[in-house]
């Protein structure tokens, strides 16, 4: 029995762009790399349905981290605070616990 070939992202986007740019026909490609042409079809049909999803934000990488910079950012702002709270001179805040501080401070911002 013939063991399947199996053609890499690589692949399939340089072959389905030679067609789609007019460098090569449907059939110069199938014949040149030894592929039917409904396979070559189905490449195409992925390609172009999936070619907009790489202009989407969704899938942006660089928006992912932005978010989780953002988010290391909140937490190292939160610490620098906590850190702050704990070293004030609690003979100038008296009656005043850290942590009631911190809590007053959060509801604050909430």
């Amino acid at each position: 029995m013939a063991k399947r070939r199996k053609f890499s992202p690589e692949f399939k986007v340089q072959v389905v762009l030679e067609v789609l740019s007019g460098a090569k026909s449907g059939a110069e490609v199938c014949r040149e790399y030894g592929i039917r042409s409904q396979l070559l079809s189905k490449w195409k049909t992925q390609f172009l349905d999936n070619a907009a999803a790489l202009f989407e934000g969704i899938h942006d990488p660089h928006n992912e981290d932005k978010a989780r910079i953002a988010e290391l950012e909140r937490l190292a702002g939160r610490q620098a605070l906590e850190i702050e709270i704990l070293h004030l001179p609690w003979r100038a805040v008296p009656g005043k616990k850290a942590s009631n501080i911190l809590r007053a401070h959060q509801s604050k911002r909430e």
